[in-house]
């Protein structure tokens, strides 16, 4: 079993920063890609931000240049620092791992709230 167990979320104004953790679990053999995805009430989840495990990343246009993804392979651990924060970045985050052996499975965490607000 792989457990994520994400952190970071809360309350923050328009313009702050907020910094989330995703750390891995378990039987984890090799973690391949790592990202977030955040889904906003009556939207669809979406891609926020993933990278590889060479370490190349993308972002969706709507956080290029506000958020930067990042990860510590010796901690099984993916990072997103959020700056300039708008209130439409206000959503569930999650963060999502393809990891396995010869088979690569989708593990997803469950879930930090992020809300942007004055």
């Amino acid at each position: 079993q792989v457990q994520l167990v994400e952190s970071g979320g809360g309350l923050v104004q328009p313009g702050g920063s907020l910094r989330l953790s995703c750390a891995a679990s378990g039987s984890i053999f090799s973690i391949d890609a790592m990202a977030w995805y955040r889904q906003a009430p009556g939207k669809q989840r979406e891609l926020v931000a993933a990278i590889t495990s060479g370490g190349s990343t993308n972002y969706a246009d709507s956080v290029k240049g506000r958020f930067t993804i990042s990860r510590d392979n010796a901690k099984n651990t993916v990072y997103l620092q959020m700056n300039s924060l708008k209130p439409e970045d206000t959503a569930v985050y999650y963060c999502q791992i393809r990891a396995g052996r010869r088979t690569l499975y989708v593990y997803w965490g469950q879930g930090t709230q992020v809300t942007v607000s004055s």
